[in-house]
C-alpha cells in the first residue's frame, strides 16, 4: 500500500509502498477514506513525541470503511463506515472500564505508537471497544476532522470545564483546536472571546461564532475589564498562552489546557500565586474516548455543530509529505484533509 514514510526525525519524508498490515484477532483493518493533517503530526515528525519508533507512518485523525476484521471482532463487519479517537484504550483496565480510555496507561495511538493513517490502510486495535460507527449524514472528511482537534475541544469544554449557558469563555489560540472550542462553547450558550496574534485566525474565529475577538497583547486586560472569564482555554500550547489564559480568569475560574506544552524539561512556569489566591482550577484534557462520541455526533447530525466549515483544503496522499514538512512555516488557515 502507499504510505507517507520517514526513517529519521525531521529528515526525508516521501511516499513509499509498504506491506498492508494484517489485523490481529481483536483488530480491524480500515480503508482510509479521509485523514486530517494536524499539528500533532508535525510534532511527531520532528521528534517531539517519545512514543514514535522509527521508521514511521504518521496520521491519527481518520475515517473510513472496514476492509478486514480479526476473528474475535463481534460488533463490526466489512463495509461499515467508521471513525476512531486518536487514543485507543485497552478496554480492560480501571480507566477504560470507567469510561476514561483517553488516559489508558497502555493506550495505542495510530500515528504515534504504531503506523498511522497517512496510508491506504490502517490497523485499529481492540476494535469493538474503540471503533465508532459513523452516521450516514456525516461525511468521511468531517469525521476525520473530529478525531483530535474537535473531539479534544468538545470533551475539554463539556466534561472537564462543564461549560454553562451565559458563561464568559476565553479561547487563546485560534487554530484547529481553538476554532473548534469557539464553536462548541457557543453551541452551549456561552459568550466567547477569541484571542490570537494573527488576523486570519481572528477572522476565522469570528466566522465560527466568537462574540469578541482580541489581539493577544491586550487580551488579558480587556477580559478582566469584563469581569474575567469563567473558563479560559489554552488551545495553542505555549508558556505565553497558558499564562495569559490563567490570568484572564475571574476568581474561582477554570483554566483548560488543550494545547500541548512541549518544553525540554517537561515543565512550564505558572502563575501559582494567582491560582492559590483566586482559587483557580487548572485542568488538563487529553482527547475523548469512543464512549463519549454519541453526544457530539448527534449535535453534528442535528446541525447544532458544523465542523465542515473548518475544512479549507483537501490534498492527495502524494501532496502530504510537503504539507507536513512545511507545517510550522505557514499560518494554518483551517483544517487540511488528506484523501488517500
Amino acid at each position: 500500500m502507499r504510505a507517507v514514510f520517514f526513517e529519521e526525525f525531521n529528515g526525508p519524508i516521501a511516499i513509499k509502498d509498504i506491506e498492508v498490515p494484517y489485523p490481529a484477532p481483536k483488530s480491524v483493518l480500515i480503508k482510509v477514506e479521509a485523514t486530517g493533517l494536524c499539528r500533532s503530526d508535525w510534532h511527531g515528525y520532528v521528534g517531539h513525541d517519545s512514543d514514535i519508533a522509527l521508521p514511521h507512518v504518521p496520521g491519527h485523525e481518520l475515517a473510513g470503511t472496514v476492509a478486514q476484521i480479526g476473528n474475535q471482532v463481534k460488533n463490526f463487519k466489512v463495509g461499515d463506515r467508521v471513525t476512531v479517537p486518536f487514543v485507543n484504550g485497552c478496554g480492560v483496565c480501571q480507566w477504560c472500564t470507567s469510561g476514561n480510555a483517553q488516559v489508558c496507561p497502555t493506550q495505542t495511538q495510530p500515528g504515534f505508537t504504531q503506523f498511522g493513517s497517512f496510508a491506504e490502510f490502517v490497523e485499529i486495535k481492540n476494535a469493538d471497544f474503540n471503533l465508532i460507527a459513523l452516521p450516514e449524514e456525516i461525511s468521511f472528511e468531517v469525521a476525520a476532522a473530529l478525531g483530535c482537534r474537535f473531539a479534544t475541544a468538545f470533551r475539554g469544554l463539556t466534561a472537564r470545564a462543564e461549560v454553562q449557558n451565559g458563561q464568559l469563555v476565553a479561547i487563546f489560540g485560534c487554530g484547529g483546536v481553538g476554532l473548534s472550542a469557539v464553536m462548541i462553547a457557543k453551541a452551549f450558550g456561552a459568550k466567547v472571546i477569541a484571542v490570537d496574534i494573527n488576523e486570519v485566525a481572528l477572522a476565522n474565529a469570528k466566522n465560527a461564532g466568537a462574540d469578541i475577538v482580541l489581539e493577544a497583547t491586550s487580551a488579558v486586560d480587556e477580559i478582566q475589564k469584563l469581569g474575567g472569564a469563567h473558563i479560559a482555554v489554552d488551545a495553542l500550547g505555549s508558556q505565553q498562552t497558558a499564562e495569559a489564559s490563567v490570568k484572564s480568569l475571574r476568581r474561582m475560574g477554570k483554566h483548560i489546557q488543550l494545547g500541548l506544552l512541549l518544553t525540554k524539561d517537561g515543565l512550564t512556569p505558572m502563575a501559582m500565586a494567582r491560582v492559590i489566591g483566586w482559587e483557580l482550577e487548572l485542568i488538563g484534557s487529553h482527547g475523548m474516548a469512543a464512549v463519549d462520541y454519541p453526544q457530539m455526533l448527534q449535535m453534528i447530525s442535528d446541525k447544532k455543530l458544523d465542523p465542515a466549515q473548518f475544512i479549507k483544503r483537501t490534498i492527495t496522499l502524494e501532496e502530504a509529505p510537503e504539507a507536513l514538512r512545511n507545517m510550522n512555516q505557514t499560518v494554518q488557515d483551517g483544517i487540511t484533509i488528506i484523501e488517500p
